[in-house]
């Protein structure tokens, strides 16, 4: 999942769409963000301060006040890996009244 919009992801499925659920429906101790894709943001270590961690809600907050929605200075790609900023979920509850269409891989069919 992604924290915001991110249209770039969407394009890559035939029929892309968005699920939006708000922030308030999740437990922030079973939630953590990456600025940027999980793996590129814990395994690239470089002069950007954001890399080499996850983050909880207040710290992600933070970081978009101080340098932004990566999908938004980002949207191309050119700047580099930061395309959006990842959000693991380690909750399945906030998931349960959406319906299941709305939560099927367009790629594949799977949940």
């Amino acid at each position: 999942m992604t924290l915001g919009a991110c249209d770039w992801l969407v394009e890559w499925y035939r029929e892309g769409r968005e699920l939006a659920i708000g922030l308030d429906q999740f437990d922030p101790s079973t939630i953590n963000f990456t600025y940027g894709d999980l793996f590129p943001a814990l395994r690239l270590a470089d002069e950007r301060p954001y890399w080499g961690q996850a983050f909880t809600l207040d710290e992600i907050l933070a970081l978009i006040d101080q340098y932004g929605l990566p999908q938004v200075w980002n949207a191309d790609g050119s700047r580099g890996p930061e395309r959006y900023i990842e959000a693991q979920i380690w909750d399945d509850a906030p998931l349960a009244g959406h319906r299941k269409i709305d939560l099927i891989d367009d790629m594949d069919g799977r949940l």
